[in-house]
């Protein structure tokens, strides 16, 4: 790397390229407002006019509001480039500010070259033997950092430049013949996409939003621009309260610049409504978490799962600067509602193959090397991930937190290898105790009523082996590996800042051994 480009990567400031990504998508929010009004305007030309010169103003006012419509497309397109830039930028300089950390701390200094030297010639001469060894430790790995650094920036520069340059001002409606069919696979769906030209694309996108938003095997960022178009409709036809709440909080932080950048990647209002939310991109990462909630999970409690989804996109980051990491909020199941709905596995065997239909559609998507794909299953959704992964499932490593039971008795039944199987479930999360299978239960009660005064305590005030749904994965018997997570995290304090289970999940993210224990 030459001094050029440390010297502009010290003087950089993202906050600069997230301000010009935020302006191209606050762009892209006006030309919406201008093209909501084409409609209205429309519907009153066909109510008091008619005839061939209407027919012809009607057509182009459709072709304007189309040609609109296209300019919101370039605008989210020059906004997901600079995101990803922007995002990063951060990482290589918190690469930088580690490598001058770690320069200081052993008396050293990097120069306007970039390179990692003693402040004076004098000062290494006289240095001791082990002064001079620990010295030169330090050295290396303040040059490593900044060499990754470096790196870091420099791709994403070229990517950035790439995108933006591909960037057309038109839109072609392709050839019908050679669509997929509804039943074609995510990777037939991607050879075909590929095979357009960008023009062909954006008029797809333009034109026919709805099928592609929803489409595995589309790419994110072509699927998040689908999905974007289609999002004020589903706001303005949905009257459910607390729907509407949730697309409006999903509509906020579509637009949000104070974290990383958010794909939506799938929408669906039906029922208690579905999403699929990617926190950075996921087909440019080199890591890619996808998290499966549980009970209860719908539209209406989307800010809650997105922020845990977020937190940890956000601490692979720190702990992983050097590697891109993608964290997906996968809402795209029915989940239960009530108990007697939890206590079937109908649910999570439904979701089971759109899981895995979803995880394919990562992999042919993916650019470049393949990522680290991890799905994190949380207390009924670790079933939903258990059964997809009874099945083949384009997974890496699996992550079971606060489970019910996984669906099977072993990690062995799982298409993942047993030492990529892991599962934390801290000592003060009641499913370890409310999701008891029945035999469990009654050689409890048989204890409890068995054994005096201390019985009780010692029947229920441990965690059990047997759940509802099979070995508790957070059990040796199962056959996985079990990483740690803080006594009181309930069941839902996994997440919580810096506390152990956190880092742990950021850590299985990166692709990465979290500590082992309970």
């Amino acid at each position: 790397m030459s001094a050029v480009v440390y010297a502009r990567l010290r003087v950089t400031d993202p906050g600069r390229w997230w301000a010009a990504a935020l302006s191209w998508r606050r762009w892209a929010a006006v030309a919406g407002v201008l093209a909501a009004e084409f409609e209205p305007l429309a519907a009153g030309l066909r109510a008091i006019w008619s005839g061939p010169t209407a027919t012809a103003a009607g057509s182009r006012l459709r072709g304007l509001r189309r040609r609109l419509t296209l300019f919101r497309l370039f605008c989210w397109r020059a906004d997901q480039a600079l995101s990803e830039f922007a995002a990063a930028l951060d990482r290589a300089r918190a690469l930088l500010d580690r490598a001058r950390t770690r320069a200081e701390a052993a008396g050293l200094i990097i120069d306007d070259t970039g390179t990692v030297r003693s402040r004076s010639p004098e000062s290494a001469d006289s240095a001791s033997a082990t002064t001079a060894g620990s010295v030169s430790a330090a050295a290396g790995l303040a040059a490593a950092d900044l060499a990754a650094a470096l790196t870091v920036a420099a791709d994403a520069d070229e990517s950035a430049a790439a995108r933006l340059h591909e960037l057309s001002p038109e839109a072609a409606a392709p050839h019908r013949a050679g669509r997929p069919g509804c039943t074609a696979s995510p990777a037939e769906v991607r050879r075909w996409w590929a095979g357009l030209t960008p023009a062909e694309r954006n008029w797809l996108l333009v034109t026919e939003p709805g099928p592609l938003g929803s489409t595995d095997g589309i790419p994110i960022a072509d699927r998040d621009l689908a999905n974007r178009l289609l999002l004020p409709d589903h706001r303005a036809g949905t009257a459910d309260r607390g729907l509407r709440d949730g697309l409006d909080e999903l509509d906020a932080r579509l637009g949000d610049d104070t974290g990383r950048r958010a794909y939506l990647v799938g929408l669906d209002v039906a029922g208690e409504g579905r999403a699929v939310v990617a926190l950075g991109d996921p087909d440019r990462s080199r890591s890619v978490l996808t998290h499966v909630p549980g009970m209860t999970s719908g539209l209406a409690s989307i800010g809650g799962e997105l922020t845990r989804a977020g937190r940890v996109a956000d601490r692979a980051a720190e702990l992983g600067p050097a590697s891109a990491a993608s964290a997906v909020l996968w809402l795209d199941y029915d989940a239960p509602d009530f108990l007697d709905e939890a206590f079937s596995d109908r649910q999570a065997i439904a979701g089971a193959a759109g899981l895995r239909r979803f995880q394919e559609g990562l992999r042919v998507t993916h650019e470049g090397p393949a990522a680290v794909q991890t799905v994190l299953g949380h207390s009924y959704g670790s079933l939903v991930v258990g059964e997809a992964a009874t099945g083949p499932l384009e997974a890496d490593r699996l992550v079971f937190v606060g489970s019910p039971g996984v669906g099977v008795r072993s990690a062995e039944q799982l298409s993942v290898p047993a030492d990529q199987v892991w599962s934390s479930t801290s000592r003060t999360d009641v499913i370890q105790y409310a999701a008891l299978a029945p035999a469990g239960l009654a050689r409890d009660l048989a204890i409890s009523g068995a054994v005096p005064v201390v019985g009780p305590a010692f029947a229920f005030g441990r965690p059990e082996r047997d759940l509802w749904f099979g070995t508790n994965p957070s059990d040796p018997a199962f056959g996985g590996r079990v990483f740690a997570s803080q006594p009181e995290a309930g069941h839902l304090g996994y997440w919580e800042p810096g506390r152990p289970a956190l880092d742990a999940l950021a850590t299985l993210a990166l692709g990465d051994t979290p500590v082992e224990g309970r």
